[in-house]
C-alpha cells in the first residue's frame, strides 16, 4: 500500500477525523486526502463521512490492502486473484531487488511443492510466498522453513484446527485411522558461498473442503468459521518474529511436531533410513534412531510408520 495512503487509512481507523485536518496532519491537499479515500473505498474499506469527519466502517474480507492493515509485521503485500505460482512472482521480485514482500494469492494455477510435485491451489486457500534476505550463511536456511512451519501452525491453532508439524515441510492434522495433509512449505534461496542473497519461503494451506486430492484437508474441515486476513497476519506477524529469533525456532518446532516420538522411514538420494524420530537439530536435520545407531537427515522424504 502507497505510504500516503497507509496514513490516511491509520488516521481514519482512529477518527473520526475531518479532511482539513486530515490533510494538515499528512502536509497533502484536501483534494489528495480525498482521492485516497476514494481508492481505499474502491479497494473494499468502508468509509463513512458526515459533519465530524471520515470514519473507518469495514475492512475488506481479503486482498493486499485488506492484509497490510493492522499487520504488525514489515511486510509489504502482493496480491494477486489469481497466479501460476506465488513463488515464481516472488523470484521475479527478488531479480528486481525487492525485499520484505510477501506475495499472496486467491488461487494458483500451476503451484508446486518439493521434488516438483504439483500442489492444488484453489480458490478460496492461502497461498503465499515471503520474499526476505536474511543474513544468514547458505547452511543455516533450513531454519526459515522450520519457522514458516512454525507460523503456519500457530495461526492454525489459533483458528481452532489440531495442526501438527510433520518434517520437514507438511502440516498434517492428526487422525484416528490417518493423519491428513493440511499445507505444505516451499523454501527456494540463491546466495554465494558465504551469503544468502534472498530466501523464497512459499507457503500454501488449504481453507475449503472442497477440490483437494485424496488424503488432505482444509481448516474448514475442523473449524466452522476462517477469516482468512487474520490468518495470514497472524502467520506473517509469527514468521517475522521467528527469523530474527533462530534460536526460539527449535523449542516452538518441537512443541508442534507430529514426527518427533514416530516411527519414520526417510528417503534421501542415496539412502532409505528406518527407525524413530527422536529430535530435530538446528537448522533442521532429523535425528532418527536407527538399528546401527542414530543418524542425521539433512533432506529427503519422511513417511510416518503406523504400528502394525
Amino acid at each position: 500500500m502507497q505510504e500516503t495512503r497507509r496514513e490516511v487509512l491509520d488516521a481514519i481507523a482512529d477518527g473520526p477525523i475531518s479532511g482539513p485536518d486530515l490533510a494538515a496532519r499528512l502536509d497533502v491537499s484536501r483534494a489528495a486526502v480525498w482521492k485516497h479515500v476514494e481508492a481505499l473505498r474502491e479497494a473494499g474499506f468502508g468509509i463513512e463521512s458526515d459533519d465530524s469527519g471520515y470514519r473507518l466502517d469495514g475492512v475488506p474480507e481479503y486482498g493486499g490492502e485488506a492484509i497490510e492493515f493492522d499487520l504488525g509485521a514489515p511486510f509489504e503485500i502482493e496480491y494477486h486473484d489469481s497466479l501460476p505460482s506465488t513463488n515464481a512472482r516472488a523470484r521475479e521480485l527478488a531479480a528486481e531487488g525487492a525485499t520484505d514482500v510477501a506475495v499472496v494469492a486467491d488461487e494458483q494455477t500451476g503451484g508446486r511443492g518439493r521434488l516438483d510435485r504439483g500442489w492444488v491451489s484453489p480458490p478460496g486457500g492461502v497461498w503465499l510466498s515471503v520474499l526476505c534476505r536474511p543474513d544468514l550463511p547458505p547452511a543455516h536456511a533450513p531454519i526459515l522453513t522450520l519457522a514458516a512451519a512454525v507460523a503456519a501452525a500457530e495461526a492454525a491453532r489459533e483458528a481452532g484446527v489440531d495442526a501438527r508439524i510433520k518434517w520437514p515441510n507438511d502440516l498434517l492434522v492428526p487422525g484416528a485411522d490417518s493423519d491428513e495433509k493440511l499445507a505444505g512449505i516451499l523454501t527456494e534461496m540463491e546466495g554465494e558461498a558465504d551469503r544468502v542473497s534472498w530466501v523464497v519461503v512459499g507457503i500454501g494451506i488449504n481453507v475449503r473442503e472442497d477440490g483437494l486430492p485424496e488424503g488432505a484437508t482444509g481448516l474448514l474441515a475442523h473449524t466452522d468459521a476462517v477469516d482468512r486476513r487474520i490468518f495470514v497476519q497472524r502467520l506473517l506477524e509469527r514468521f517475522d518474529t521467528l527469523r530474527d529469533d533462530p534460536k526460539a525456532v527449535m523449542p516452538a518446532w518441537r512443541d508442534h511436531a507430529l514426527t518427533l516420538g514416530q516411527r519414520v522411514r526417510v528417503e534421501t538420494t542415496t539412502d532409505e533410513i528406518v527407525g524413530e524420530a527422536v529430535d530435530v537439530e538446528f537448522p533442521g536435520s532429523l535425528v532418527v534412531e536407527t538399528d546401527d545407531g542414530r543418524v542425521r537427515v539433512h533432506t529427503g522424504d519422511c513417511e510416518h510408520l503406523r504400528p502394525a
